[in-house]
């Protein structure tokens, strides 16, 4: 009996160890516990450069018990991978530890998680890849993960939908694909990108408020093939033509993004493909001067640069452009005054 009594009492004592041994590393610094493994000391020195500085590492990659038998799992195969040696220099979390984490930046992103739900850059596996109407327009292929499905690990487009033909019917190999999102918060954010937490602002000079503003350009492009992020600074603005002639693009950072799947030809032809980059009379505007980053929304854009009406004194929502009519042919990316104005300049309206 007095031995029973001392084995429990001694894992009892182990276990009290354990918890706050366990305790004690969640509470430490992450560069004297995740940092001392060498693997991921690079994405600890990027961590401590960025905006997120200030926050654990546990709130977005959860703790060893976070989740149950799958975070043991998870944090388990970490510590056999490094003791075993097993691809040591290459840690890279997988596409479905990115949605796990993509779930906890909702906490203190909720607005712009509730604004991209609802936006076209929601769509899961299901909408991109058994979408009917495009995939007899255009087949499946492989470099369609680089824009939609850019993380995912398991191989390529083979691996995910069959047949790769434009006569379907189509169905996903991995039912369980169906409901993941195909453009995460990742496929425009690094979380670890270099930058500057918010701060308030110095007051003792209000006037000076609007210039001691730093724009922030917090978007990167993340490369599929090199699995590997570029911040829209490093992105070189693209030369888009059409007709021949030059068209001018806007140099907002940002935009280059939107560029890289909403993309032109191999010929940079502008409105070829998925391009979208504005010309007649909204040429050189930025996409992001009227959609929102997030939600993509547009609906309120024309009253920012039309309060009132056109020059043409008509109300600019209710003109025949795809904005109020999803079937006008004067799309209004691409919309110019010769449109409208088949004839030439009209003569200046004499009404008040």
């Amino acid at each position: 009996m007095k031995k029973i009594f001392i084995i429990i009492s001694g894992l009892l004592v182990l276990v009290v160890a354990l918890l706050a041994g366990y305790s004690q590393w969640n509470a430490a610094s992450p560069t004297k516990t995740c940092a001392s493994c060498h693997e991921i000391s690079h994405s600890v020195d990027l961590w401590g450069g960025s905006t997120h500085r200030n926050i654990a590492c546990k709130e977005c990659h959860g703790t060893a018990l976070s989740e149950g038998l799958h975070s043991l799992k998870e944090k388990g195969a970490m510590v056999f991978h490094h003791i075993g040696k097993l691809n040591p220099d290459d840690v890279r979390i997988s596409e479905v530890q990115r949605l796990d984490v993509m779930k906890r930046c909702i906490a203190c992103h909720q607005t712009e998680y509730a604004k991209w739900n609802s936006g076209g850059h929601a769509m899961n596996y299901s909408e991109v890849f058994l979408n009917p109407g495009h995939n007899k327009a255009e087949t499946i292929y492989d470099d369609c993960l680089r824009c939609h499905g850019m993380f995912y690990d398991k191989g390529t487009v083979v691996d995910i939908v069959e047949p790769l033909d434009s006569a379907g019917p189509w169905k996903l190999k991995d039912a369980s694909l169906s409901d993941r999102p195909a453009i995460p918060c990742f496929a425009c954010h690094q979380v670890h990108q270099s930058g500057n937490p918010d701060s308030r602002p110095d007051l003792g000079t209000p006037a000076l408020l609007h210039y001691s503003r730093v724009k922030k350009t917090l978007a990167s492009l993340y490369y599929r093939r090199d699995k590997m992020y570029f911040p829209v600074l490093l992105i070189a603005n693209p030369e888009i033509n059409y007709q021949s002639t030059s068209v001018k693009v806007s140099n907002d950072p940002n935009q280059r993004l939107c560029i890289q799947c909403h993309s032109a030809n191999a010929f940079n032809m502008g409105g070829t493909d998925d391009d979208r980059t504005p010309r007649g009379v909204h040429e050189g505007i930025s996409c992001l001067a009227c959609h929102d980053s997030h939600s993509n929304s547009a609906i309120s854009s024309c009253k920012i640069c039309h309060p009132a009406i056109s020059n043409c004194k008509l109300d600019v929502e209710k003109m025949n452009t795809t904005f109020f009519d999803k079937s006008s042919k004067n799309n209004i990316h691409f919309v110019s005054c010769t449109d409208c104005h088949t004839k030439g300049r009209p003569a200046k309206s004499t009404r008040p």
